[in-house]
């Protein structure tokens, strides 16, 4: 390994979809399906700079700006390595 490779740092990436009506999203293949393998092919793309994808998903689907209360959902704090 070189010195440059021992130094590179790592991102964990996450990936939030989001669609504002919930209409097909009973489809097999829907808009939340589309913008997460947009997104997963990015950061696969930018992987020889240390980007690694997080494997949970956080989903928003359905919830319009015009309906409130909007749900707010965060992720549990990960212990770091």
């Amino acid at each position: 390994m070189n010195m440059k490779e021992t130094n590179k740092r790592s991102f964990c990436c996450a990936i939030y979809t989001r669609v504002s009506t919930d209409q097909r999203l009973e489809q097999d293949f829907n808009s939340l399906d589309a913008q997460r393998e947009a997104c997963e092919a990015y950061i696969k793309s930018q992987a020889h700079e240390g980007w690694r994808l997080i494997r949970d998903r956080y989903d928003d689907g359905g919830y319009s700006g015009g309906r409130r209360p909007m749900p707010v959902r965060c992720p549990p704090p990960r212990a770091r390595s």
